[in-house]
């Protein structure tokens, strides 16, 4: 007989209990949440495009062309003029011979590695990757191994015993520790070892990068270095959707052979729309970046200031290292009562007594805010 009761009951007892804020109005810095006006310091809309009027704008105009549903999976009769369009504007905005759409970043996660690994092939992660690629690889029937953080003697090591097709996978920027993969390190070793190198670049694409381009513009790295990219859409591109960047035949393959992409229906082409002036900002606003490095930067040093437990990340995400569940619920529900809308976030997302405020950044941030949350964490954290 199931207990799920017993089982919600501890995880209340130990701090690991997940509940839902309601969001009364449109997403940006200032919300409506539960009812209270908040300053958001939890999203993952970096940018500040995911209530831009001209995105806004090019979403209704679309909706009135296309509607807004897409009806099908893209083989049958949902792949549309605009997303067809945008699958080739972000081939050639990541210096890749082709893109495809997948509805989710879990989708095209699970969708690359199970179409190109099965049994007798090796797929090796980074231990902190996020769920999605590591659901992927545990679930494509290879065998999967995790190497140490950014380890790559460790990933050297693994790769050495590795048979069949050997696959690496990385986060760019890591979601919760705000940090960025050794990526040039990384591709030198699966060249060594005949490999491929597959990275999501969620949390940089749109962010990192001169043009906006992501930790392989600002790496340097062509597709014979990285293989497979993951790019996400519901993140600095401030609508919703995800897409696998690679060589003409990577793709051929994933149309053919990812099961996520084959038996789901399409993104609304409305949707596709909406990205696609969003690509346009971000290829055109470079002040959107050189605010969050600004903001990034006036964070950290008042931290520095006050002494508080900040992690080693550049990026728009700071976490703040809180240690204990119960302590990182009651600090995020005290500055919420102060106005500020920051999240816990505990195991299993992250490893145990590693619970933290992931603190993240938008460029529709003011400098005055973020005094103004130094001040709320200080006190809270006292």
């Amino acid at each position: 007989m199931f207990d799920l009761t017993a089982n919600l009951d501890r995880l209340n007892q130990q701090g690991l209990y997940r509940s839902r804020r309601i969001i009364e109005s449109p997403q940006g810095i200032n919300l409506i949440c539960d009812g209270k006006p908040v300053i958001n310091f939890c999203s993952n809309d970096y940018l500040g495009l995911a209530n831009h009027s001209d995105v806004v704008n090019a979403f209704k105009s679309a909706a009135d062309k296309y509607g807004v549903g897409s009806g099908s999976a893209h083989l049958i009769c949902g792949h549309s003029s605009a997303h067809h369009a945008l699958e080739e504007e972000l081939a050639e905005f990541t210096g890749r011979e082709r893109a495809l759409l997948f509805s989710t970043g879990y989708m095209a996660n699970m969708g690359a590695i199970s179409a190109l690994m099965g049994r007798g092939d090796t797929v090796i992660e980074d231990r902190l990757n996020h769920a999605s690629l590591l659901d992927g690889g545990m679930l494509s029937g290879a065998k999967f191994k995790r190497y140490s953080h950014a380890d790559t003697d460790h990933l050297n090591e693994i790769l050495d015993k590795a048979t069949g097709n050997k696959l690496i996978v990385t986060d760019g920027v890591f979601s919760m520790d705000g940090d960025t993969a050794p990526l040039q390190a990384l591709s030198a070793v699966a060249k060594k070892h005949s490999a491929w190198l597959m990275v999501d670049d969620a949390h940089g694409l749109g962010v990192l990068g001169e043009n906006g381009g992501g930790i392989l513009e600002q790496t340097g790295l062509k597709q014979d270095d990285v293989q497979v990219f993951v790019g996400t859409l519901g993140k600095a591109f401030g609508t919703f959707g995800a897409f696998v960047a690679g060589s003409e035949e990577l793709i051929e393959t994933l149309l053919q052979k990812a099961r996520p992409y084959i038996y789901t229906t399409a993104l609304p082409a409305a949707i596709a729309e909406a990205t696609r002036t969003s690509l346009k900002i971000i290829q055109t606003e470079n002040w959107r970046r050189e605010k969050l490095r600004k903001l990034t930067e006036r964070f950290r040093a008042g931290a520095g200031q006050l002494g508080l437990p900040l992690m080693a990340s550049s990026s728009p995400i700071q976490p703040v290292l809180v240690g204990q569940s119960e302590k990182a619920v009651a600090v995020s529900n005290a500055l919420f009562n102060s106005g500020f809308l920051v999240s816990a976030i505990r195991p299993p997302t992250v490893p145990v007594n590693a619970a933290r405020l992931r603190v993240t950044f938008s460029a529709q941030h003011e400098e005055q805010q973020i005094d103004q949350l130094l001040e709320a964490l200080a006190k809270a954290l006292a």
